[in-house]
């Protein structure tokens, strides 16, 4: 394990050494987060161990060796080196940042935070914990996003127009997820990026790009923090981004659910999602730059899916009987490009289903969120540009999701709904982008397939017990061959969508 140079965000004085510069600082935390970080949500190395720990950078946003009873809080960057299969990363693993609360005795409300107490080193016999279950840390993190300014390895900017109050208080919100959000008050709320990858996140990047384009459907970010680039000509590394909050929503997820537990139509609200996403898709080819996808980068596309099938075949052995059929949509998708054909590709959401979008209580206006894209995909992946299409296949296979996995559990009548309410959504998108998505078949079934592949895989590795919903959508589509089928597998349709998970 190694400790590599870093800053110091509090003054020096002559009889105190810079905490974040000792040299053991990194050494005597390591079995203390061997242990913690694997636990998280958000750990993306699940089923290796963790052999060791790099630090990247370390900043002491407040003392944390200090007399008093205050608490300290740290933020770092570590790499964590994992055992065999080797990482995806070519610096040897992923990157993650961590916020810890250093405390010589926490009140006994933050024992679930509680990471360990280091044996020795500059943290000895103080408690470290999670900082984002602690409501007076999270108070100095909106307390930092509002002044803007460089602290240590950090740099916290904010919208010139932006009104942060002062104050507010800070809760987590208690669900599992990839990152970690604390809303404050019903007026803002923040993501903490856990997995980091060099460069600007598209969560910070597509949504000031829909605010610069008055695009009212995503909420614009008010403030973030970062990491400088490792040279002049490099991008800032994006590690939280602090947004309005939609007090009174709902996730579209769970609207889909409750409509479907009183059996009730959802094609209206369906449609006006459809509207949504295309007034998202238009001023993100509006505001950034967008290209074509010919033969060559569609070949290159189906193989990528080809390659991320066949590797789910062999993690996943019931996907195997079907590989071959499932295989002939991304064969189709190549064939577009032999013919001539091209397809526009732009900037999209990425990650597109009904758990990323809220229709708010009042107007019953829907908005979309999270714009980071699938946080397993590498981040230059994510910020390519790539053909909007891969948006509504997502959403359709959600409402699939919801049709399969609500109180209905995916009897004739669920089965029909989702029907219906994918063509909804289909008449809806075209009538505000002015393309039928349905008018490009090889696009839709090879990235409803892809995702369907990437659903299969997820639901192996952490909800078994769902996988049953990804793999019903996998006979479909195998058993449909050149053309799309129902959700039944017996009747044709124009196509389906993603999950669902909220």
């Amino acid at each position: 394990m190694s400790d590599t140079a870093s800053t110091r965000a509090t003054r020096n004085t002559p009889d105190r050494r810079p905490l974040v510069s000792a040299p053991d600082l990194l050494s005597s935390l390591a079995p203390l987060l061997a242990d913690w970080v694997p636990r998280q949500r958000w750990f993306a190395g699940k089923g290796r161990l963790i052999t060791g720990f790099t630090l990247l950078s370390a900043t002491e946003l407040l003392p944390c060796t200090g007399d008093g009873t205050a608490p300290g809080l740290l933020q770092l960057l570590v790499r964590a080196q994992q055992s065999a299969p080797p990482s995806r990363t070519p610096s040897g693993g992923d990157c993650y940042q961590l916020l810890l609360g250093v405390h010589p005795a926490p009140p006994p409300q933050l024992a679930p935070a509680v990471i360990g107490r280091p044996g020795g080193g500059p943290l000895r016999g103080r408690t470290v914990y999670d900082a984002l279950l602690d409501s007076r840390l999270c108070g100095l993190l909106l307390e930092r996003l509002r002044v803007p300014g460089r602290l240590g390895a950090l740099r916290f900017c904010r919208e010139p127009d932006a009104d942060i109050p002062s104050g507010l208080p800070g809760r987590p919100i208690a669900v599992e997820q990839s990152n970690s959000s604390i809303v404050y008050g019903d007026s803002f709320i923040l993501k903490v990026f856990r997995r980091i990858e060099p460069g600007i996140n598209p969560d910070l990047e597509l949504p000031r790009a829909l605010a610069d384009a008055k695009c009212a459907r995503v909420p614009a970010p008010a403030a973030w923090f970062e990491s400088a680039a490792a040279d002049e000509d490099g991008e800032p590394t994006t590690l939280g981004v602090l947004q309005p909050f939609l007090p009174g929503s709902a996730d579209g997820w769970k609207l889909a659910l409750n409509a479907l537990a009183v059996r009730a139509d959802f094609t209206g609200s369906a449609r006006a999602l459809g509207h949504a996403t295309a007034e998202v898709h238009t001023a993100l080819a509006q505001t950034l730059p967008t290209t074509e996808l010919r033969r060559p980068q569609l070949e290159v596309i189906a193989a990528q899916m080809t390659e991320r099938l066949a590797a789910t075949a062999r993690a996943v052995p019931v996907l195997q009987p079907y590989r071959a059929r499932l295989r002939t949509a991304f064969d189709a998708l190549a064939a577009v490009g032999h013919d001539g054909r091209s397809w526009a590709a732009q900037r999209i959401h990425g990650d597109l289903h009904l758990g990323q979008t809220l229709r708010s209580a009042d107007e019953g206006r829907w908005s979309l969120i999270d714009f980071e894209g699938e946080p397993a995909r590498p981040l230059t992946e994510r910020r390519r540009p790539q053909p909007a299409v891969r948006d509504v296949a997502a959403m359709l296979r959600s409402f699939d999701y919801a049709a399969r996995s609500g109180p209905a559990g995916g009897d004739p009548w669920s089965l029909e709904w989702a029907r219906r309410t994918r063509d909804a959504y289909c008449l809806g998108y075209a009538e505000a982008g002015g393309l039928d998505p349905r008018s490009a078949p090889e696009l839709m079934r090879a990235y409803e397939t892809d995702k369907a592949v990437y659903e299969v895989l997820y639901e192996a590795r952490h909800r078994p017990d769902w996988l049953a919903v990804p793999m019903a959508a996998i006979r479909r589509l195998a058993a449909g061959g050149e053309r799309a089928v129902g959700l039944d597998g017996t009747g044709p349709t124009r196509s389906a969508g993603p999950d669902g998970r909220g």
